[in-house]
C-alpha cells in the first residue's frame, strides 16, 4: 500500500557483472519463472519518477550512458517504447505510463519486507501499520483494536488517522478503514459498516418540533455538516432531503471535520446533525441526542471498507487482522438479524 519514491542506489552494470545482455530474461526451465530485468527495471523506474536521465543517473551513481542502455534493453526487450524524448522534455508513453506504477509498488513492497526481515527475523518484530478515519476510530476502532491485542498481545500495531476519502494520500499503512463510496479497484475491500443516516439534535431543541414536519422544523434550526474532500458542502444534508423527497436548502449551517465534531456541538445545543443511529447507539440510548423523526433514516451510499493490497495478503500479520477484524463484524451482523426472545 505504500508509496514512495524512488530510491537513491548503486545499480551496477550487467556488463561488469559478466552477465550476457539477454541471460536476464530467458527464464529458468525447472522453475518456469521468466527471469526479469531487474537493473533495467531500477533504472527505468528512476528514469520514470524524475523524467530525466541526469537526474536518474545522478540518483543511481552511475552514467547517464549506462542508465540510458539500461532502458534501452528494457524498451527492446518489451518491443515497444516506454519514454518519449522531445525537444520541451521527457514524458512516458501509454506503455511507460502503465508501467511504472507497478515497478514502484513491487520495489516498495520488496524494500519494506527486506527492512522488516533485517530488523528483527521473529514474530514479535513486525508492526502492523493501521489507519482509520477518526470518527470511525473514536467510535469503533479503539475498541476493536483492544480486543485485537487482548487476543494478539505479540503483534505491536501503529495506529493513524486523517480524514478523507479512500486510502490516504502519501502515508504508508499495511491496512486500512476507508470511508468511501462502493467501488471496484485492484485493492481487497471488506464491507465493515454502511452508514445510514437521520436528523439528531440535543433534547431541548428536539422539543421544538413540536407540531412541525420535517422540513419546517430543518429550516428553523442551524444545520451542523461534515466536511468531505472532493465533495459539496452540504452533501449528507442534500443526500437525506432527496431521499425524504423534501426541499431543503442545506448550503447553510456549522461544516467540520469529523462526524464525532459534528455531535459533540449538536449536543451541546449547537444544531441538529445527522447520525447513524448505530454508530451513534449509546448518545441516543442515554438522551444526550434525540432523533426527532426518527422514521426518516436515509442511506448515503457511504460506508467503511476494511481494505488491503493483494500483495499484502502475504503478510502473516496483515492477513490475521484482516480475518479477525471481517470475524467480527460478521459476529455483530448475525447478533443483530438474530430473533429476539
Amino acid at each position: 500500500m505504500s508509496k514512495k519514491g524512488s530510491k537513491g542506489s548503486a545499480l551496477p552494470s550487467a556488463d561488469a557483472a559478466g552477465t550476457p545482455p539477454d541471460a536476464e530474461t530467458t527464464g529458468d526451465p525447472k522453475s518456469g519463472r521468466v527471469w526479469l530485468p531487474l537493473n533495467a527495471l531500477r533504472a527505468f523506474e528512476a528514469v520514470g519518477a524524475r523524467l530525466s536521465f541526469t537526474g536518474a543517473a545522478a540518483a543511481l551513481h552511475i552514467s547517464q550512458s549506462a542508465l540510458s542502455r539500461h532502458v534501452g534493453r528494457l524498451e527492446e526487450y518489451l518491443g515497444c517504447r516506454l519514454l518519449e524524448r522531445r525537444a520541451q522534455g521527457m514524458s512516458l508513453t501509454a506503455a511507460g505510463a502503465a508501467l511504472l506504477p507497478v515497478v514502484t509498488g513491487s520495489f516498495d513492497r520488496m524494500e519494506e519486507t527486506l527492512k522488516m526481515l533485517r530488523r528483527d527475523p521473529g514474530p514479535g518484530g513486525r508492526i502492523l501499520k493501521v489507519h482509520m478515519p477518526p470518527t470511525f476510530l473514536h467510535v469503533a476502532g479503539l475498541s476493536l483494536i483492544g480486543e485485537f491485542r487482548r487476543a494478539f498481545p505479540d503483534v505491536p500495531i501503529d495506529i493513524s488517522s486523517s480524514n478523507g476519502i479512500g486510502l490516504p494520500a502519501g502515508r504508508s499503512v499495511d491496512i486500512a478503514v476507508v470511508f468511501d463510496r462502493p467501488h471496484v479497484g485492484d485493492a481487497i475491500r471488506d464491507p465493515l459498516w454502511m452508514i445510514n443516516q437521520t436528523p439528531a439534535c440535543a433534547p431541548q431543541i428536539a422539543a421544538r418540533a413540536q407540531g412541525l414536519g420535517l422540513a419546517d422544523f430543518l429550516r428553523a434550526n442551524e444545520l451542523l455538516h461534515v466536511k468531505l474532500e472532493g465533495e459539496p458542502f452540504d452533501v449528507f444534508w442534500s443526500i437525506h432531503a432527496r431521499h425524504c423527497g423534501i426541499d431543503l436548502g442545506a448550503t447553510r449551517g456549522l461544516a467540520f471535520e469529523t462526524e464525532a465534531l459534528a455531535v459533540q456541538h449538536a449536543i451541546a445545543g449547537g444544531g441538529i446533525t445527522l447520525v447513524d443511529p448505530d454508530m451513534f447507539a449509546a448518545e441516543l440510548a442515554d438522551g444526550r441526542l434525540v432523533a426527532p423523526f426518527p422514521r426518516t433514516t436515509s442511506p448515503t451510499g457511504f460506508g467503511y471498507y476494511l481494505t488491503v493490497h493483494p500483495d499484502d495478503m502475504v503478510d502473516p500479520a496483515v492477513a490475521l487482522f484482516r480475518s479477525w477484524v471481517v470475524r467480527h463484524y460478521a459476529s455483530a451482523d448475525a447478533e443483530d438479524d438474530a430473533p429476539g426472545d
